[in-house]
């Protein structure tokens, strides 16, 4: 039962999560101050309003808190998505091409020279045969 345990711990994608939960956790802090201290300000300044907390209240219900989460979150996803994930996108696909290796959208070579062939039998025979998938 231990050994199993043990296995699981120090299996690779288990360490990697902790690390990629440690590390998320301060970039959060990076990201939060990103959005707090340039972006929310700007959107402040163009809508003349820091929050929309105020906006459409009924009673209790201030459903504009929940249009300042919803803002937050598009602004934080917005900004990691355009100032960490394209860049890194960039940079391995610009170290994929000086290795020469193949980009991801050209995929493997073996799958095209299957289909190549695949082709070129149902060409030859006319059919796609027995247990031939219809490609739509």
């Amino acid at each position: 039962m231990l050994q199993g345990f043990r296995d699981f711990i120090t299996r690779g994608n288990v360490l990697e999560l902790a690390v990629a939960v440690i590390l998320g956790g301060a970039f959060n802090t990076v990201v939060n101050a990103l959005v707090e201290s340039v972006i929310m300000p700007a959107v402040s300044w163009a809508v003349g309003a820091p929050s929309f907390d105020s906006f459409l209240v009924f009673g209790p219900v201030r459903v504009g808190v929940l249009l300042t989460a919803v803002v937050n979150f598009l602004i934080v996803a917005a900004a990691i998505y355009f100032c960490i994930v394209l860049p890194i996108n960039k940079l391995n696909e610009r170290r994929r091409r000086r290795l020469g290796l193949q980009s991801e959208e050209e995929g493997d070579p073996q799958v095209a020279l299957l289909t190549e062939i695949r082709d070129a039998l149902v060409a030859r025979d006319g059919s796609p045969g027995p247990g031939a998938r219809e490609e739509r």
